[in-house]
């Protein structure tokens, strides 16, 4: 059967781009890291089998940094993913409107355990699946048009000369076969021919007469589409052939130069296979989804944000049927020892084993946990999966000791799903396991030197086992992972403030022993509210202190000042000015030896003086917010302020603004009188401008998420700006969101 995928291509070009811009000085949220021990713990043993077989072979962990319920929330939407309608119901979504609607003919919306058995990529951690993790950049050391041949076997390409249809139906056989377009379309776009043919494969193959190749399509005659792109869904008879010829004529409204670089119209096979390696290469693998996996699920930020629809193909088992065909043309052309690399992504909390193909059915097993060993002679293979047509991960001998996660209880032919010592979890056929006879043990006792311990701080629980020669394992487990963790050898790790009980057990539960273990975290800072107020004789400010971090155990502050007689402050930071002169405000820790200070100005209020501040501006103190950011230069402010006194403006940097500069957040209004002596100082305040320049954009964004990750922190007014929610508390990942909604015109920040 013909495996059809399809290209969902934005033909706002330009809005793209402007998108790329903007958030193109924001942090990225992906980091690349080569080497297996740069993994998760769960790829690793899957790695390592690799390696040991294929040493030349280099992995790289592409952290997303994006958290798997939420990749998953994203994809799992209707049209981004479509399996046969000829599946079973496991693979399809079966919501009420969606279940069996055909969105292309033959093909309908995946299921969402369909969607996490296919981005889970220790699902594919094999010698075949592997390839869709393959960087796709043309390798003149690897790619050959021998290659490309075997790729092409049990196709009509295969070892065959080019022949087509011109606009007016004429015949043109060419001097190439289609191995040879191919070839040069990879080396004339950099990527890897092997890539080509596989898509060309996948997309029109195995027969000449496809559609989108045949040349004789009513309205498209002469025109070639070999990788179907723009060949986006229709409801029309044919829709989607006729959208990838469109493309073809015309690039579906694409500029003049855009056109000209992809080789557009594409009038024979030599221009589509050539052009269209170029749109692939520069539409994907340039920036950054150089693997069938991240051109099938847009996860990689390489590029910046708005993922997730920049995707190749919909068919969600695209990458997993195309790897085979690579896999086959390496291994047959004695290509599989050589140095290949491969890029495979890692997500935040996955689950702690991969999750399985639909054709698992949960209820064919029951949960067992027993310990078992290969009852074989020589060597047993565990398999990906619970049948023979799966990949062979591993084997083991006789000497291995397994432990059998889950038991099969299929009619017929039965599997284990068993799990190795390394890691490694995989089906081995249940006729060949035999349960290990083990001792039972009697009694656990837990201890530790120092019941309390430090957040961040790593400690050993002690344990001592009646019999002490039993070797029957022991299940770890922490009452609150969020506060304290407990790994498989008895490790804790204070992760926040509170207290959690660790138990210990056999893992039937019938023997245990619990300890509680209280989680210390100490203050390491104070943010102010303010690092310096002006008050006149008599007023008060009240000044807040923020806790870094969040979770202290003790977030008592006591307060002080430097010169009570000028300010005094209480134990709520309420401060009150007594008399003129200046005076410091500590605020200090109860436990830890921190501190912050703000700097306290009091001054004498001049009953002539006339001051009147517009109401449409909101006056605390000496902090002016609520700015109208459509009208905040200089001279826009000067206008809602009435006064006798002399107006002077600054910026965050303490330069002399002019009428027409713009005001922004910790920028000064100086009133002083006839004689040039200060009288009084107002700071302005803009939510969500970071940096002082008057404007809310991607800068503020990144020093918002250095603030968070705590690499630079705010402080003063510029702290309280980046609490956009003006809950009091510290900025967090919502006040972004803000920002970035702000930035897109989603809805605006309230000032």
């Amino acid at each position: 059967m013909v495996k059809k995928t399809y290209f969902k291509y934005i033909v706002f070009f330009s809005f793209f781009i402007l998108i790329l811009i903007l958030f193109s000085t924001k942090s990225m949220a992906s980091i690349k890291k080569q080497g297996i021990e740069n993994f998760p713990d769960s790829y690793k043993p899957y790695l390592y089998e690799l390696k040991k077989k294929y040493p030349n072979w280099e992995f790289t962990a592409l952290y997303t940094g994006f958290d798997w319920n939420y990749v998953i929330s994203q994809e799992y939407r209707n049209d981004k993913n479509l399996v046969p309608i000829s599946y079973s119901d496991y693979w399809k979504c079966t919501d009420n409107g969606i279940y069996n609607v055909e969105i292309d003919a033959g093909w309908v919306n995946a299921s969402k355990k369909a969607v996490e058995y296919t981005m889970d990529p220790r699902n594919f951690l094999n010698e075949v699946r592997i390839f869709q993790f393959e960087k796709l950049s043309y390798d003149p050391a690897i790619n050959s048009k021998e290659g490309i041949e075997k790729i092409l076997y049990g196709t009509e390409f295969y070892n065959r000369t080019v022949t087509y249809k011109t606009s007016t139906g004429q015949s043109v056989t060419m001097n190439s076969k289609y191995s040879d377009l191919i070839w040069d379309a990879g080396v004339y776009s950099g990527v890897s021919p092997y890539h080509l043919a596989s898509r060309i494969k996948q997309e029109v193959g195995p027969f000449i007469t496809h559609n989108s190749i045949s040349g004789t399509v009513s309205g498209f005659e002469g025109l070639y589409n070999f990788y179907n792109i723009g060949a986006t869904s229709s409801t029309e008879p044919m829709g989607a052939i006729k959208n990838g010829l469109q493309f073809a004529k015309d690039g579906k409204g694409a500029s003049e130069e855009v056109k000209q670089n992809l080789i557009i119209p594409w009038t024979d096979p030599q221009r589509a296979i050539k052009g269209g390696a170029v749109f692939i290469g520069s539409s994907y693998i340039a920036i950054g989804q150089n693997t069938l996996y991240l051109q099938k699920f847009d996860v990689n930020d390489d590029r910046g944000d708005n993922l997730f629809w920049h995707q190749y193909m919909t068919n969600c088992l695209a990458p997993y049927s195309e790897s085979s065909g690579i896999y086959k043309a390496y291994s047959s052309n004695g290509m599989l020892s050589s140095s290949i690399g491969f890029v495979i992504p890692v997500y935040e909390n996955m689950p702690q084993y991969a999750t399985e193909s639909p054709n698992i059915l949960e209820s064919d097993y029951v949960t067992d946990n027993q310990k078992v060993y290969a009852d074989v002679s020589g060597n047993l293979n565990v398999r990906s999966g619970p049948s023979t047509s799966y990949e062979i991960i591993t084997t083991v001998d006789r000497n291995d000791v397994l432990t059998r996660i889950k038991k099969g209880v299929q009619s017929g032919e039965r599997w284990d799903k068993v799990e190795l010592e390394n890691g490694i979890v995989g089906y081995v056929f249940q006729s060949y396991l035999k349960d290990v006879p083990t001792p039972s043990i009697t009694s656990i006792k837990l201890s530790i030197d120092n019941n309390v311990i430090n957040k961040g701080s790593v400690n050993n629980i002690k344990i001592e086992i009646e019999p002490s020669d039993v070797s029957q394992e022991i299940k770890w487990s922490s009452s609150d992972e969020n506060i304290l963790s407990v790994d498989n050898n008895g490790q804790i790790k204070g992760i926040s403030a509170g207290k959690a009980t660790v138990t210990a057990s056999t893992l039937d539960g019938s023997v245990k022993d619990t300890i509680e273990i209280t989680v210390y975290s100490p203050v390491t800072n104070i943010a102010l509210s303010k690092e310096e107020i002006e008050l006149f004789v008599g007023r008060t400010a009240k000044l807040t202190a923020n806790i870094i971090p969040e979770d202290a155990s003790n977030k008592e502050i006591v307060w002080s000042s430097t010169n009570d007689l000028v300010a005094s402050v209480t134990q709520d930071g309420t401060i009150t000015g007594s008399s003129v002169g200046t005076a410091e405000i500590i605020a200090k820790s109860k436990n830890e030896n921190v501190e912050a200070k703000c700097k306290i100005t009091v001054k004498e209020l001049n009953q002539n003086i006339v001051l009147e501040i517009d109401s449409s501006l909101r006056v605390e103190v000496d902090e002016i917010s609520n700015i109208n950011l459509e009208k905040s230069t200089v001279n826009d402010i000067k206008g809602l302020i009435n006064t006798n006194l002399n107006m002077e403006f600054y910026d965050s940097q303490n330069n002399l603004l002019t009428d027409t500069d713009q005001i922004g957040t910790d920028s000064k209004l100086v009133l002083k009188d006839e004689n040039g002596d200060e009288i009084y100082k107002y700071t302005f305040i803009i939510y969500g401008d970071l940096n002082g320049d008057g404007l809310i954009n991607s800068l503020d964004v990144l020093v918002l998420q250095k603030h968070i990750l705590e690499t630079k922190l705010l402080t003063g007014i510029f702290l309280k700006s980046g609490n956009i929610s003006k809950n009091g508390n510290l900025p967090s990942s919502l006040d972004v969101l803000k920002i970035q909604k702000h930035i897109l015109e989603i809805s605006y920040i309230q000032q």
